[in-house]
């Protein structure tokens, strides 16, 4: 009997710890949150043209169209909150978002605090310089003072905080949006500015007659969409992101910005 009464306990534990685990899941799962609160949150920085910026007072952009492609997968309505480009994965850790999309560059520090997505973009990192400096190369940005957008893989690129880059800049000066650091460019305040490829071509064709992009990428690197730890969102992006691919819709989306 006594056997018995183990037995039936041993099958009731077996089959109570996959419900469990089940349980656990669905309660963890990100996807499952937001269909029920009906919306999605997504973080950005709006200075960032084309990838995201304003037309008067909305949001536009090559992020904001995939955004809302992923809504529309998941059923809900978009929300997007603009906030500083250094405080987007911290706001997206303490709850207050459900995915970035930045134009930001998949990094292996930045992974330490956030899964990505598959990469959707290849870009760069631009060197701008006044059209007569003699600054022609990314080596000539050694013992320069360069302005860089805070918290970009501009930024991280010119401080080489862990020695691993090629080149030692003089002075990095930070700044909250990349249009006041080119700003400061135009007035002589620093060297160069190092921000990503196509933002920096369009800050220089609004002063084509002071400024210049060089040849020469400081950096190559690719797009990703950022999500908390775990959060099975990234499989949904992921989705998307091959839907968009594989239908030629990516290619449409970017085209409208990018000629």
């Amino acid at each position: 009997m006594n056997m018995k009464k183990f037995t039936a306990l041993t099958l009731v534990c077996a089959m109570t710890i996959p419900m469990g685990a089940a349980l656990v899941s669905a309660e963890d799962s990100a996807v499952a949150k937001i269909k029920e609160a009906g919306k999605v949150v997504m973080t950005t920085n709006a200075e960032f043209e084309p990838f995201e910026f304003k037309d008067g007072d909305e949001i536009v952009g090559i992020d904001k169209e995939i955004a809302e492609k992923i809504a529309e997968k998941l059923g809900v309505e978009l929300e997007i909150m603009d906030i500083a480009f250094d405080s987007l994965i911290p706001s997206l850790n303490a709850g207050k978002a459900d995915f970035i999309a930045a134009g930001m560059t998949a990094t292996d520090e930045r992974r330490k605090n956030v899964d990505f997505s598959d990469d959707y973009f290849d870009a760069s990192q631009t060197i701008i310089v006044g059209v007569d400096s003699g600054i022609t190369s990314r080596e000539d940005l050694n013992g320069k003072l360069v302005g860089v957008q805070q918290g970009t893989t501009g930024d991280i690129y010119c401080t080489n905080e862990d020695g691993s880059g090629d080149i030692t800049v003089k002075e990095v000066k930070r700044y909250p949006k990349a249009m006041d650091a080119v700003s400061d460019l135009l007035t002589g305040r620093v060297d160069a500015v190092v921000i990503d490829d196509f933002p920096a071509k369009k800050l220089v064709e609004k002063n084509p007659d002071k400024i210049k992009t060089l040849d020469e990428a400081m950096t190559e690197e690719t797009y990703a969409i950022a999500v908390p730890l775990g959060s099975d969102l990234k499989d949904v992006i992921n989705e998307v992101i091959k839907e968009l691919n594989d239908s030629g819709e990516m290619d449409e989306i970017v085209s409208k910005y990018i000629s």
